[in-house]
Parts: C-alpha cells; sequence; structure tokens
C-alpha cells in the first residue's frame, strides 16, 4: 500500500498489559469514544472484511457496516474519520417469539458493541415472514427494543434495519415496515436482486432497473414512512447469466430456476464483483452495451465451451442517475453492497474506475 497504518493500533504486547478485552486498541484512546455527530446525509458501506477499507474515499463514508470479522484497526481508523462502524445483526426469527429470548439476544449484541467500541448494528434478518404471524408481531418489537437499548447504552448510536427493494412482500418477506421504520433509526433498502423472483418472461434483466428501483421507494413513502427514514442501497456487483438462447436484439432467455413462489429467478445467473466486470467488458464480444428502459449496462461473451453469457450491472452512470433522485426525494441518503467490491490496485485504469464510483454516489 506504500502507507503505514500501524499508528491506529497498539502493539499487542501492550493490549495485553491493559488488561482483559475491552482495553481501547486505538493508539489514541479517543478514538474508542462512540461518533455522535450530527445526523446528515448517508453514506452507509457495507464492508465484508478484507483489507480494502484502506483504499475506501473516507472522504463521503458516514457509516460502515461491519460485515466481516472483527477488525479494531477498522473500528480505529473510521473513528478517526468521523465515520460510525455498526455491528451486523442476524437471529432466526422463531428463537425471538420468546420475549426472554429477544431481551437476552439484544442484550450480548448491546455488550459485545461496548467490548468492540462499536456505534450501534445493523439488522439484517432476511427471512419469510407471514403477516400474521406471531413472528411478524416479534420483529417489530426485536427492532424496537433493539433501538431503546442502544440508544439508551450507547450515547449516539445507531440502529437500522434491511429491507427489500419494495414492501409488496418480496421473496415472502412480509415485514411490518411502517413500524419497523418508526421503531429504528432508518432503513436501509437493498435496491438489487430485484430479479429474484420474476413472474413474467424469463429472460435476464437489469439487477436494479431504474423505474423499478425508484417505484419501490414510492411505495414505502405513500405507506407513509417519511424519505429521511429510507437509505438507497445500490450493487457494486452484477450478475452473469448463460443464455439458452440469445438473440439479434440482445434476448437472453434463461432456465427457470424457482425461488420463494416465483417460477424463474436471479438464481440463474451467478454474481460478479464489478471489479471482475471492469476486467472483462472491454474485451467482450460486445463491448459495454446501454439499456435506455432500464437504464443499465449490460454486455454479452463466449465462454471457452462456445456459450452465450450476458453480464447486466451497475456502473457509474446507472447509479448517478439513481442518486439524483436520492437527493430530489429527500431521501436519508445512499449507500452500496458491498464497499470491497471494487478494483483497488494502484493501476491507472483500476484507480479511474474506482474512484467514478464512489463519485456516483454523491453527484
Amino acid at each position: 500500500m506504500g502507507r503505514s497504518w500501524g499508528g491506529w493500533l497498539l502493539p499487542v504486547g501492550l493490549l495485553q498489559l491493559l488488561g482483559p478485552a475491552g482495553a481501547c486498541p486505538c493508539r489514541d484512546p479517543r478514538l474508542c469514544r462512540p461518533v455522535t455527530g450530527p445526523a446528515g446525509s448517508e453514506v452507509f458501506v457495507f464492508d465484508v472484511g478484507k483489507e480494502t477499507w484502506k483504499s475506501y474515499d473516507w472522504s463521503k463514508i458516514t457509516t460502515v457496516a461491519a460485515f466481516g470479522k472483527y477488525d479494531p484497526e477498522l473500528m480505529c481508523y473510521a473513528h478517526s474519520k468521523g465515520s460510525r462502524i455498526v455491528l451486523k445483526g442476524d437471529v432466526p426469527l422463531q428463537e425471538i417469539v420468546d420475549p426472554a429470548k429477544r431481551a437476552a439476544w439484544i442484550s450480548q449484541q448491546v455488550d459485545l458493541a461496548k467490548k468492540q467500541y462499536m456505534d450501534g448494528i445493523n439488522i439484517d434478518i432476511e427471512q419469510e415472514v407471514n403477516e400474521t404471524s406471531p413472528e411478524y408481531y416479534a420483529l417489530t418489537e426485536l427492532v424496537k427494543e433493539t433501538t431503546d437499548a442502544f440508544h439508551r447504552e450507547i450515547a449516539g448510536s445507531q440502529v437500522t434495519f434491511d429491507v427489500a427493494w419494495s414492501p409488496a412482500c418480496i421473496d415472502k418477506r412480509c415485514y411490518n415496515y411502517t413500524g419497523i421504520a418508526e421503531a429504528c433509526d432508518f432503513l436501509f433498502v437493498m435496491s438489487y436482486d430485484e430479479q429474484s423472483q420474476i413472474w413474467t418472461d424469463c429472460i435476464a434483466k437489469a439487477n436494479a432497473p431504474y423505474l423499478q428501483t425508484l417505484a419501490g421507494y414510492e411505495e414505502y413513502i405513500a405507506m407513509g414512512i417519511d424519505p429521511k427514514k429510507l437509505v438507497m442501497g445500490v450493487p457494486w456487483y452484477g450478475y452473469d447469466y448463460v443464455c439458452q438462447n440469445l438473440s439479434v436484439d440482445h434476448v437472453c432467455s434463461l432456465p427457470k430456476v424457482p425461488f420463494r413462489g416465483a417460477p424463474c429467478s436471479d438464481a440463474a445467473g451467478s454474481q460478479v464483483p464489478y471489479a471482475a466486470i471492469m476486467k472483462q467488458v472491454n474485451s467482450s464480444l460486445s463491448g459495454l452495451l446501454w439499456n435506455e428502459v432500464q437504464k443499465a449496462p449490460f454486455y454479452e461473451y463466449k465462454d471457452s465451451v462456445g456459450q452465450f453469457h450476458q453480464v447486466w450491472f451497475d456502473d457509474p452512470q446507472s447509479i448517478s442517475l439513481k442518486a439524483a433522485y436520492v437527493k430530489s426525494r429527500g431521501l436519508r441518503g445512499i449507500g452500496m453492497w458491498n464497499g470491497n467490491s471494487l478494483d483497488y490496485s494502484r493501476e491507472a485504469a483500476a484507480e479511474q474506475q474506482t474512484q467514478a464510483m464512489w463519485q456516483a454516489l454523491t453527484p
């Protein structure tokens, strides 16, 4: 990397002298204090581990959701930049129907956040829920009680909840969206994997088509959810589909892979990070193409056994359009899954592509 990051952490020997786990791992103990900045516009970054965070554009980041292994160095560095860093929260819903078990889970999360000097929690529960089930009510209570506990125990802490691109029971996740939005600081709307249930023609489409994405936000807002409670999640990855047939006008027909009741799904394809897409697109059969209806880029290539593929993804052009909506509609902010998906090597072309993706979040 050419830069030394050792200054953010104390040597292990010294840490052991300080006593049990929970001693501040940062060289400057002030970096272990919770971040209590103003609630401005959010740029919410999911980090899945590895070292790439050292190359993020920290001038933009307000919150990092640490979904990888706990990294004290990342915590110290995030705090040095005034960015919050939050835990990942997930629990099987049947386990939290019982209020006592729910309270135990929450108390465990608060303890862990304190021990690791975290600034809150991002609850990521993507399980099926029926509208009248005990889980439906328990989930709303879980979010409310978690928010109350974190706000009480950790100054300035943030509790957020991840929801699908639309509130229309996507993937059979029928949640109490208005209750959950009211109970926590904001919802992170996962505006991607929008082909997880394909009810129309079984063909490859954009991961997050523009109009479909916006329609999801309008549905949340029409329910009475304040736009300031919504952060738009954009994908820094795409889908590579093997076409059963690829027509001259770029229609790629897919094998039927059902998902949660729908006859077809994006499970027919495989997820590809933006870094890999950028390495392949220029040498592909088609080069970079643009679908004006879905406002998304795609390309086509032929693999070593002669099969045609179609790859759909998001790039600075498609993300900028959505970021403009975030601004004009007054949403809380924007974020992505996930920060590790770009090419952070020092190669000139990669640096330019990576910078453009960060820039697109806040045009």
